[in-house]
């Protein structure tokens, strides 16, 4: 579906044939942020399919300790002697259903939008948060009516983790009268939430709503029946044109003026836009909006603040791989220069042993260092960034960092990571870990063993040497050790051409050998700016890649022709960790196929149409975002994360390049 453009806003449109169709409804979703890790998703049907699903997502210690707050609101209307309700839950062992009285479902930027017709009566509902708080906004408004409209709304809230569903009774939920609303607690840390509104009174309500099943849960083989408890109810009644605002929030400050906390968000994205001065395309502003989602703060030791990248939504946390993959697109094409450098500064201040954390976990216990790649990306987007923005200030801020790295890379660091003087390449890892972005281990099954020397380490090692020679001529440095050390590296890198199948190996030194499996990895080895290749072999790389791993939404992660190739990513957490880097398609992966292409061929319209799917599927899966991956076989079914940091990146990265 091509988007429209409204005024400044992209929007993606839905009308009743799609909207009101349960199938299709419950399986596109919507998804809004607040910049600190919180956040509010659903499906166009209402029907919560996820346990991430709910109007309030609070980042109760940002950008983590994420808690399931408000959940919904049933709405009922009485209009004209007649009742409609707008609720479209699902119960175990009934159908999937979507609300008969949904004419119209769009997205302006990044706030969707229902419009319901009763009888003559067009009620409009449209969803945001606050900036900066852990805030949602509900606003309805009648659009157009011939007498008034009594509408009752149903607050269902919980106080679980996003991650996990609950029993009836397990979260003793209490609720009392506040002035405009409800106070509903205890939340985690003795927080509470509150519901409150412009108009009406939200008085308290018992029960449950019991046995809800979550079919995109169960389809992931997860727990997938929730139990959500009924908090209040707020009845009131709208004359033609009127508003009805409805705030949840956990902060001790929410403003009730409707227009102010719209414009509020309004402003705030149109700003986001109107920094791109280097293209009019409507994709790329979506993109911009999906980008700025993924972009959240992090408190520093000190009391001061950072920034960080959350890699997908709902469910991860920041990894730095993600983000450090993820940064050049969401800040250069965006010209977000501030943004990523304190990203990068962040990260900086958690370099331990010359190497950048791999995550910090959701529970917000110390940082995970078990990553190979993760630091050979800063490089390239300490690159970039200089590259886009040409100030040396953080350059020469990050250059003793860098030096430090480089140099534990040298003399080794953790899980084997270290020079291979012989070759001048990296090692890492035993058969036990798993330190490249193919990361599945699930039972002590480490399903894709690249211990050795694997190829996209060795290929990004090799640009972050080049990397360094440059930065250090650009600061008046010595660059001779680097322009040596990536000489050694080029030349040692000749020992992963596969000339049987004129392509390269995956894995050299491994404890079995040689791996020739055909997978993605190599793709980065012809993509980076500093390439170990000569052209000839870029163009082979391409052409194995494209041959057998290229689907219309990104690389597969394992040749079809291989044994162990999966087709599905579906079922429970271990079928689908055994799929997850066997065959599975990541859309990231289409990024540095795409710029290895046009770098080879400067064909700017044949690597448009290799970018057309995924810009396609922003209305499909999560409205006016990218998904993670995709399954192996046509029809490539959207899966994983609905909205993930890279594949949005990826898309911006190359947009951006061919301008």
């Amino acid at each position: 579906m091509e988007p429209s453009q409204e005024g400044a806003d992209v929007v993606f449109t839905f009308g009743r044939a799609l909207g009101s169709e349960p199938t299709f409804a419950a399986h596109r979703e919507w998804l809004v942020t607040n910049g600190i890790g919180g956040y509010a998703a659903g499906t166009i049907a209402g029907t919560l399919t996820r346990s991430y699903h709910g109007l309030l997502i609070a980042a109760l210690e940002p950008p983590l300790g994420r808690v399931l707050t408000l959940a919904s609101l049933d709405a009922h209307v009485s209009y004209l002697g007649q009742t409609f309700d707008l609720t479209t839950h699902r119960r175990t062992g009934e159908p999937a259903r979507a609300c008969p009285w949904l004419e119209r479902w769009r997205l302006e930027g990044t706030t969707p939008v229902w419009e319901y017709a009763l009888a003559d009566a067009l009620l409009e509902r449209r969803i945001w948060m606050a900036p900066g708080a852990n805030t949602t906004y509900i606003r309805y408004t009648v659009r157009r009516a011939s007498a008034p409209l009594a509408l009752r709304l149903d607050a269902l809230a919980t106080a679980r983790d996003h991650h996990a569903v609950a029993q009836v009774g397990d979260i003793p939920l209490q609720a009392e009268p506040i002035a405009n609303g409800l106070r509903i607690w205890p939340l985690a840390g003795g927080r509470h939430l509150r519901l409150l509104s412009d108009q009406g009174t939200f008085t308290p309500l018992g029960g449950w709503l019991t046995d809800l099943f979550l079919a995109t849960e169960a389809e992931r083989g997860q727990a997938a029946v929730d139990n959500l408890r009924r908090v209040g109810r707020l009845t009131t009644t709208l004359a033609p044109g009127e508003s009805l605002l409805v705030v949840a929030t956990t902060e001790p400050a929410a403003t009730l003026d409707s227009e102010t906390a719209w414009q509020l968000r309004a402003d705030y994205e149109a700003a986001l836009v109107q920094r791109i001065d280097w293209t009019d395309d409507p994709f790329v502003f979506q993109l911009a909006l999906a980008a700025d989602q993924f972009i959240v703060e992090r408190p520093l030791p000190g009391g001061t603040r950072g920034r960080t990248v959350i890699a997908g939504y709902p469910w991860f946390t920041d990894w730095g791989r993600d983000t450090m993959i993820s940064l050049p697109g969401l800040t250069i094409p965006t010209r977000r220069p501030e943004v990523a450098a304190e990203v990068l500064r962040t990260f900086a201040r958690f370099v331990d042993r010359g190497m950048v954390p791999n995550r910090f976990p959701d529970e917000g216990t110390a940082p995970e260092y078990n990553t190979a790649d993760a630091t050979l990306w800063l490089f390239e987007a300490v690159r970039a960034h200089h590259a886009a923005f040409a100030g040396d200030d953080l350059l020469a801020e990050l250059f003793p960092l860098l030096e430090e790295i480089i140099d534990w890379h040298v003399r080794g660091t953790r899980d084997g990571i270290g020079l291979d003087r012989g070759d001048g390449l990296l090692r890492a890892g035993t058969p036990a870990t798993q330190l490249t972005w193919m990361d599945v281990r699930v039972q002590g099954w480490v399903v894709t063993p690249r211990a050795g020397k694997p190829v996209e380490i060795n290929a990004l090692w090799y640009n972050a040497l080049q990397s360094m020679a440059g930065f250090a001529q650009r600061l008046g440095r010595p660059s001779e050790r680097y322009q040596t050390m990536a000489a050694a590296a080029r030349a040692g890198f000749n020992r992963f051409w596969y000339a049987n199948g004129q392509y390269l190996y995956d894995v050299i030194d491994t404890p079995n050998g040689v791996d020739a499996t055909l997978r993605p990895n190599q793709i980065i080895a012809a993509s980076l700016m500093h390439s170990p290749l000569d052209r000839e072999r870029q163009q082979a790389v391409v052409r194995a890649c494209g041959q057998a791993l290229l689907t219309s939404v990104g690389l597969r992660s394992l040749d079809p022709a291989h044994p162990d190739y999966a087709p599905r990513y579906a079922g429970p957490l271990l079928q689908r960790d055994a799929a997850y880097h066997q065959g599975t398609v990541w859309a990231w992966l289409l990024g540095p196929y795409a710029s290895a292409v046009y770098r080879l061929t400067g064909d700017r319209a044949a690597t448009r149409r290799l970018l057309a799917p995924l810009l396609d599927h922003l209305s499909d899966g999560c409205i006016g975002t990218i998904s993670e991956i995709f399954d192996g076989d046509p029809p490539h079914q959207p899966r994983g994360c609905f909205a993930q940091a890279w594949s949005v990146a990826e898309v911006l990265r190359v947009l951006y390049e061919m301008r």
